[in-house]
């Protein structure tokens, strides 16, 4: 199972990545940060889509802050795979970095 978050870790970057290639090159490499989110949110199925996900990393953001505070870990690599590349990264990370705790804590419950 570690190896499938590892695979999923890989994805979660070149998805993203393969996809902000496309764009520029459709814009012929110039970037405007305005026109991205005027494009990111041009009809309510894309803007759905932004909400689910700014939720969903929201609240691992909230989760790993919360995290820290009941038990002192290492947040500073979630933080950067969140912010620098996006959640599609941060969580498989999460889960492959933790995997052995939260295996375990499911076999206690």
């Amino acid at each position: 199972m570690k190896k499938i978050f590892l695979l999923l870790c890989f994805l979660g970057i070149a998805f993203p990545y393969y996809y902000l290639i496309k764009y520029l090159e459709d814009k012929n490499w110039v970037w405007s940060l305005s026109d991205f989110f005027a494009e990111a949110n041009s009809n309510y199925a894309s803007s759905m889509l932004s909400a689910d996900l700014g939720v969903a990393a929201l609240s691992f953001f909230i989760f790993i802050i919360y995290s820290f505070y009941k038990k002192p870990i290492k947040i500073l690599k979630y933080m950067a795979c969140l912010f620098l590349v996006g959640f599609s990264l941060a969580l498989p990370f999460y889960f492959y970095d933790n995997f052995d705790d939260l295996k375990s804590r499911l076999n206690n419950i």
